[in-house]
């Protein structure tokens, strides 16, 4: 099978298991957004879900989030790992868009990815998400199972995102990008896939893919 022939394959199965694709991380504007991908970096989108209610509560907007003591920040999102990283983040780049955008997320790659703590994930995420900008995520999900279906070397994620982008049309990237993320979680984890259940990379993965499958 080409992999012209592996991405219509893929393409087709994720459609008829996940035609509709909720954004997993609870928001309400841009803002929310970014401030929960931001937190979702090394920890699980459920887990982000139980601290950005505390969070957004205390402040869901730059200018009220900027006037908060970083500790204060740090305090609520322990959970998600990181925390003093994350919290001085959060604070800077509520200031940023305080200042230079008149509290507004802005609508570019490079704008987004020059705030504190906002790398080409998450400003891919927020682009997509947010904005409805075409743009291709890549988190561990993706990266592992693009290289388990033999759709890309695996050698990092920037590699992998470029094969991806030449493999799917781009007026699918939105959607699928999430499609797998849910595959994925439910039928490919890291550890231990299952034979019965891991259909695709049964169908079309590669060999060491193959002999990964329990």
């Amino acid at each position: 099978m080409t992999k012209k022939e592996k991405a219509k394959f893929v393409v087709e199965t994720l459609e008829a298991l996940y035609p509709e694709t909720p954004i997993p991380l609870d928001h309400k504007d841009p803002y929310t957004l970014l401030v929960a991908v931001l937190l979702s970096a090394q920890c699980t989108d459920a887990r982000v879900n139980t601290v950005t209610p505390t969070l957004f509560a205390l402040a869901d907007n730059p200018f009220d989030m900027a006037k908060q003591p970083v500790e204060k920040i740090q305090q609520i999102i322990r959970p998600c790992g990181l925390s003093p990283k994350k919290a001085a983040a959060i604070a800077q780049l509520s200031q940023i868009l305080v200042e230079k955008y008149n509290g507004a997320v802005p609508q570019s790659f490079d704008a987004l990815e020059a705030l504190p703590g906002v790398g080409h994930k998450t400003a891919s995420v927020v682009m997509s998400q947010a904005f409805g900008f075409a743009a291709f995520p890549v988190d561990t999900h993706i990266h592992r199972l693009l290289t388990r279906w033999g759709l890309t070397s695996g050698k990092n994620v920037d590699e992998t995102e470029r094969d991806a982008k030449k493999l799917f049309p781009e007026v699918l990237w939105n959607k699928l990008h999430l499609q797998i993320i849910f595959y994925g979680r439910e039928f490919s984890p890291a550890r231990s896939p299952k034979r019965d259940k891991d259909m695709i990379t049964l169908k079309i993965g590669t060999a060491k893919a193959l002999k990964e499958l329990c």
